[in-house]
């Protein structure tokens, strides 16, 4: 058997939701260049589209949907146009996310019910609208963005983001089970502080980032570049025998903790 291209992705779709984002972005380039065709959705139709207006210029396959995933006729729309613009869906990966630094006893219902919609409530509609494609296909690749704080505490008030990445975790090993029978891969990419816009403010703190990377054995934070090899990984046939597993990516963090 030869091993040259296990993991290249020529003539499949990949449907990256929050594609536009930092990570997601770092993603649907990575996908692209191994031969994907790349669907960039999120609730911008302009940034959608201007990303797959890049990838496009750089000569790959891609198309921008605009969507909310927290919405359960979004989500089947977003799927539904997938397949109608590109004729399938072999992979999906949800990059969406977003947090509320707030001490629980302080921590508004609202504020709870928005971290937890779109964190965990949208990555169960956007695989279910995905996997209902995919079964009828009889294949495909699921894989979600989790944190490794679906495993460890924080001391800041991170209550609901804490408890929807612990959330993505279970879901993950449960779609795996329930969606093996119909060969398809559920997998999560779980990593530590990645270099973004979203926690730049916390890596310029000195106190905060020397403490930060004194933890974690490799001695720096994550850029976002280190992601898109899990993701390569997990949405390729190199993982054809990988299910329900969350894959820390963060520099030995939860190695010694």
């Amino acid at each position: 058997m030869g091993y040259e291209n296990m993991f290249r992705l020529d003539g499949q779709v990949a449907l990256v939701a929050g594609g536009y984002g930092a990570i997601g972005s770092e993603i649907c380039r990575g996908l692209a260049q191994y031969g994907a065709g790349i669907a960039v959705c999120g609730r911008s139709s302009e940034k959608a589209k201007s990303l797959a207006q890049e990838l496009n210029a750089g000569g790959w396959r891609a198309a921008g949907i605009q969507g909310d995933i927290t919405r359960s006729g979004d989500a089947k729309r977003i799927v539904q146009e997938v397949i109608d613009r590109f004729g399938r869906i072999d992979i999906l990966i949800n990059s969406t996310g977003t947090h509320v630094d707030a001490p629980a006893e302080e921590l508004r219902e609202e504020e709870w019910d928005r971290v937890l919609g779109v964190t965990l409530k949208g990555a169960f509609l956007i695989a279910q609208a995905a996997g209902k494609a995919m079964i009828d296909q009889n294949r495909g690749k699921i894989i979600t963005i989790s944190s490794v704080r679906s495993l460890l505490g924080i001391r800041r008030g991170y209550v609901p983001y804490c408890s929807a990445k612990g959330g993505v975790n279970m879901l993950t090993k449960q779609l795996a089970t329930e969606w093996a029978k119909y060969h398809i891969n559920v997998n999560a990419i779980a990593p530590t502080f990645i270099r973004t816009a979203s926690v730049v403010q916390y890596l310029n703190d000195k106190q905060f980032y020397e403490g930060l990377v004194n933890r974690i054995p490799l001695g720096r934070v994550g850029e976002t570049e280190d992601l898109v090899g899990a993701a390569l990984f997990f949405s390729s046939s190199a993982s054809d025998f990988v299910t329900g597993q969350i894959l820390f990516v963060d520099g030995g963090l939860t190695a010694c903790q």
